[in-house]
């Protein structure tokens, strides 16, 4: 005799009264028991059952009836087996952070600003409210401009927001600061932020634990914070594990060099040209011709001096033009690329399209010192070789390649000698006017800006505008302003120049605001013009006015107390 349990409608066990045991007995109706013996059937097979249906895959037991009866018991047994996990070791508490916290309004403004962080598409019509997406850099460079720390409770969603958006993440971590990181070691979709992490002291000892079992993204933090404060020590950790990496580790590990690159280097960097891997060969090259007096340096100016000569012979060039003294520029591209100049980094197969010749010359003048060709031509400045005629058709060719190697040295001389006058027709220019700007002076940058759009309007100004400092300097204000209103007044839609527009209302002086304001109503429509473009107009000036207008209270929302006007 035993005592049965059973549940009242209520769930809970009550006890009913005990019958006595003896033989199950068929029943009447001839039905047969069609439950499912669930300790013993795989939960596998439960679950193709459910996801496969039942005239798929029959479950056991027979019926659909069984079949949940059995998963039922199945999914109590699993949970009521799983046993508790040990407790690990308490976390060491976040590193302190001694930064000022956020004025009231700025925190509340944060928190807007992080509602809208995801950009929505750009160009097209997107009405008159401010793009809450787009003020979010900003506003974090003017909060780590003023030292502020950031609202622990916000934190999670700043990771969030930099890990779906890379242009915040140098941003952010710097806002966040050391609770940022600490923060990131304890979830995986944070792991980037441990890239960028800090953490090595000036008189610190690399952790060669860390190094040689630490994430990749804890490696590569490790190099590149060891490498700001102690060159020579981050390319000891990197040697003593260097020919045990994989080949994209070693890419990137390399790529850490470039802080700090001294003479030092070229030894490693050396070893590095003979790499199985193409791409980690390429870019020991490409440091390697970053250091003017570096021994692939001075090979590739030994090549270069002997494709590249001074040509007094020839007073006129391909093209017609005179030289001012009678020289100019002979060029003779080399005929092969060899074993030595593969191992430097020249690739022998130019891209579709591209001669050999031409490809193999580009890629030696591009990573020879500068400095070289003052000497090859008798003294003359960059501004001075740069106007020399160049014979039979290489001029674009040379002057391209000297482009590039400006960028790359970031010589200042020459990337102004190349970039030419603002004034000159774009097709014109040898090389990518928006690389060359990078490498000028910020005022003069924007000088050059301003006077391009002068001349040519907006049509091709998107990516010049784009390198320049932000906030715009008046002049270049004045010019794209300028430009806006006669592109309103020609007649046509301003979708064309949504780009433009987009980088105004970002990198425009707030206080352009009250001159735009007057844009922002509806003209009358020109005979000649787009139906309806006026209104679009009108419309695109109210979001550039009520854009700028945000920015101001967002900047004074971030001043200290003590720096903002009496009211």
């Amino acid at each position: 005799m035993g005592a049965r349990r059973r549940r009242d409608h209520g769930g809970a066990a009550v006890t009913a009264p005990a019958r006595e045991t003896r033989a199950p007995q068929p029943e009447a109706t001839g039905r047969r028991d069609e439950s499912v013996d669930a300790p013993t059937t795989p939960w596998s097979e439960l679950l193709g059952a459910a996801l496969l249906g039942a005239e798929r895959r029959p479950p056991p037991g027979g019926s659909t009836v069984a079949l949940l009866d059995a998963a039922a018991v199945a999914t109590v047994r699993r949970r009521a087996g799983a046993r508790p996990a040990q407790a690990g070791p308490r976390l060491d508490p976040a590193p302190p952070d001694a930064r000022p916290p956020l004025p009231a309004a700025a925190a509340d403004r944060l928190t807007l600003l992080l509602a809208h962080r995801v950009a929505g598409p750009g160009g097209g019509r997107r009405g008159t409210a401010p793009d809450l997406a787009e003020l979010l850099p900003q506003w974090l460079a003017v909060a780590n401009r003023h030292g502020y720390r950031a609202p622990y409770a916000l934190l999670p969603a700043l990771l969030d927001a930099a890990r779906a958006r890379t242009d915040l993440r140098a941003q952010t971590l710097a806002f966040g600061g050391p609770r940022a990181r600490w923060l990131a070691r304890l979830n995986q979709d944070w792991k980037f932020a441990l890239r960028n992490a800090g953490g090595v002291a000036e008189d610190a000892q690399p952790d060669r634990r860390l190094w040689e079992e630490g994430l990749f993204a804890e490696r590569v933090a490790l190099l590149g914070s060891l490498r700001r404060c102690d060159a020579a020590a981050g390319l000891a950790l990197l040697e003593s594990t260097w020919t045990t990496e994989r080949a994209e580790d070693r890419l990137m590990f390399l790529d850490t060099l470039r802080d700090g690159l001294s003479p030092e280097d070229e030894p490693f960097l050396e070893r590095a040209l003979t790499d199985r891997s193409r791409t980690v060969r390429a870019t020991a090259a490409e440091l390697l011709s970053g250091l003017p007096g570096s021994a692939l340096a001075t090979r590739m100016a030994e090549r270069a001096r002997s494709c590249v000569a001074p040509d007094g012979t020839r007073a006129r060039d391909a093209d017609g033009r005179s030289a001012p003294d009678g020289a100019g520029i002979a060029v003779e591209a080399p005929h092969e690329c060899d074993t030595a100049m593969q191992r430097d980094g020249v690739v022998p197969r130019p891209p579709s399209g591209r001669g050999e010749r031409s490809w193999w010359l580009g890629q030696v003048v591009e990573a020879t010192p500068l400095g070289t060709w003052t000497d090859r031509f008798g003294g003359r400045s960059a501004t001075e070789i740069v106007a020399l005629p160049v014979a039979d058709g290489w001029r674009e060719d040379l002057h391209a390649a000297w482009c590039r190697a400006a960028v790359r040295q970031r010589d200042v001389a020459w990337a102004r000698a190349l970039v030419g006058a603002p004034a000159a027709p774009p097709a014109q220019g040898p090389g990518d006017p928006a690389k060359l700007l990078t490498v000028l002076p910020a005022d003069e940058r924007a000088a050059w800006a301003a006077g391009f759009i002068a001349a040519h309007g907006l049509s091709d100004a998107f990516r010049i505008l784009g390198v320049c400092a932000v906030p715009w300097s008046g002049g270049l204000g004045r010019a794209v302003m300028d430009a806006l209103e006669i592109a309103r007044d020609a007649g046509s839609y301003p979708w064309s120049f949504s780009g433009v527009l987009g980088l105004a209302e970002r990198c425009l002086d707030p206080a352009d605001a009250e001159r735009l304001a007057p844009l922002a109503a509806i003209p009358d429509e020109p005979r000649d013009g787009s139906p309806g473009a006026c209104g679009y107009w009108a419309e695109a000036f109210q979001r550039l006015v009520a854009t700028l207008r945000m920015r101001a209270t967002m900047l004074a929302e971030l001043s200290p107390v003590e720096s903002r006007p009496a009211p």
